[in-house]
């Protein structure tokens, strides 16, 4: 990620004399909005860390300022920020519930709820590879109390997509700069193969 430095001096003076100086240096990064690549676009929309955890508790039913800010210990001007960003982007829709004063709640839209599969994935990642004193959260079938891996399939023939036969490819949107990388990789494209997955079943796995 490019990032641009901003350094900010603030000098302190005492009987005209300087008794500090401290420098505070800020890094400004490179939006991603323009870029081609969904994965990029994506983080443009919900690569802040913030951002990410409070999409999780308000697809957990979280809805309210106050709910966040609680169960985040997040400072007011940065929940707000995050929460205005998530509007502008389209996860989140601001609906008043109280006149007076205004108040309003948060609450997930069609695209916002679409990013609780991505939220999964996460999860389940984080407990294979971050969590040595065992997982903390779990997903579980609902009926029986199983937990289970998430696993992203191809719905046409159920085979898991981290399979040696999935590739990734230039799409119809797909710009001169996308097409000339992937023509580099040869005609195989670039693999989607998980190196751990050899032997995966179609079905999400049962611990």
């Amino acid at each position: 990620m490019r990032r641009s430095v901003i350094t900010h001096s603030f000098v302190r003076e005492r009987l005209g004399q300087v008794t500090c100086v401290t420098s505070v240096t800020a890094m400004r990064r490179k939006s991603f909005r323009q870029m081609s690549c969904p994965i990029a676009r994506s983080l443009e929309r919900v690569g802040e860390w913030w951002s990410m955890l409070i999409m999780r508790d308000a697809l957990h039913g979280l809805r309210r300022f106050d709910e966040f800010q609680s169960n985040l210990g997040i400072a007011p001007n940065m929940l707000t920020r995050r929460l205005d960003a998530l509007v502008e982007a389209g996860l989140l829709e601001r609906r008043r519930y109280c006149d007076r004063p205004p108040r309003h709640e948060y609450v997930p839209t069609a695209r916002g709820r679409d990013f609780r599969p991505v939220l999964l994935a996460l999860l389940a990642w984080g407990n294979r590879h971050f969590a040595p004193e065992g997982a903390s959260v779990v997903i579980v079938n609902r009926h029986t109390g199983a937990a289970v891996d998430p696993v992203l399939t191809d719905p046409a023939t159920g085979h898991p997509i981290d399979g040696p036969d999935y590739v990734t490819a230039p799409g119809p949107g797909a710009g001169v700069r996308t097409g000339q990388r992937y023509a580099a990789a040869g005609p195989t494209g670039s693999s989607l193969r998980n190196p751990g997955s050899r032997g995966r079943k179609a079905t999400s796995r049962r611990k």
